[in-house]
């Protein structure tokens, strides 16, 4: 029995629709998918980098979009299938911690939360997976073929530990709408991976843990405690679990949730 073959991990001329293309990780993705010759749709409201936008061409195309509203997330696609044909994959990656330009309260204690706040961070990180999954996934299914990757964190899974936080003293603190939000995205990807598996779209969530970045020394200490790897993800580090979902090397996974946490829900 010859067991070689084409390469299943391969994601060339895949058509690949990212949302929040634009942010720190958006912007991560795409480089590294582009260079394994995805073709990278960015749908995001906000413009992308000089670097992002140096990569136009055949494989990177920006499409400034309202995630919140369902005309503008049509129109952007409406625009991908006359550029490209029916996409590939979905990712939907955009979300807010905070709503831009927030006060401190807002990031801290949940008793003084503000109720416009959390429709905000509802709107972005739940509302607009479900209006992209609506649209962009039924036109999958028409298709019968499709690979939708859903961005948790594994703050959707477990609560943010209040004791590195410290949110009465350092505002810090991830708010109860963004893990409210990031837990709803899980049950999202099983009523859709239950939904559409007879059309072949596969539905499955990318849980992801911290990323080091500008956090001051204290905090990345006490974050990296918590994890059996003692260490915050590099940004990089993300790049092949989400190669591998668009892929045919994941072809039988739907209605999954891949953690990579550096173990931190596995204590």
């Amino acid at each position: 029995m010859n067991n070689k073959s084409e390469n299943i991990f391969d994601v060339q001329g895949n058509v690949v629709i990212l949302t929040g293309g634009s942010g720190k990780l958006g912007s991560v993705y795409t480089n590294y998918l582009v260079d394994n010759g995805a073709i990278i749709c960015n749908f995001d409201i906000k413009k992308p980098s000089e670097e992002l936008l140096n990569l136009s061409g055949e494989n990177y195309s920006f499409f400034k979009t309202d995630l919140t509203k369902k005309e503008d997330i049509s129109k952007s696609l409406n625009q991908v299938i006359n550029q490209f044909g029916i996409p590939d994959a979905l990712i939907n990656n955009a979300a807010l911690d905070s709503p831009p330009g927030s006060e401190e309260n807002q990031n801290g204690a949940f008793e003084e939360y503000p109720e416009l706040s959390w429709d905000k961070v509802m709107e972005v990180n739940l509302k607009s997976v479900f209006l992209c999954c609506q649209i962009i996934g039924a036109e999958m299914a028409k298709n019968g073929a499709g690979s939708i990757i859903n961005i948790s964190s594994h703050y959707g899974v477990i609560s943010p530990d209040q004791r590195i936080y410290e949110y009465r003293k350092k505002v810090f603190n991830k708010p109860i709408s963004y893990s409210a939000s990031k837990s709803g995205i899980l049950n999202i990807t099983r009523y859709l991976s239950t939904y559409w598996g007879e059309r072949n779209v596969r539905v499955n969530t990318l849980t992801l843990g911290g990323v080091l970045d500008s956090q001051d020394k204290e905090f990345i200490e006490n974050y990296s405690s918590k994890v059996p790897l003692k260490r915050m993800a590099n940004e990089s580090e993300y790049n092949g679990a989400i190669q591998f979902l668009i892929s045919s090397a994941s072809s039988y996974i739907t209605g999954s949730n891949m953690i990579i946490d550096g173990g931190w829900t596995a204590w």
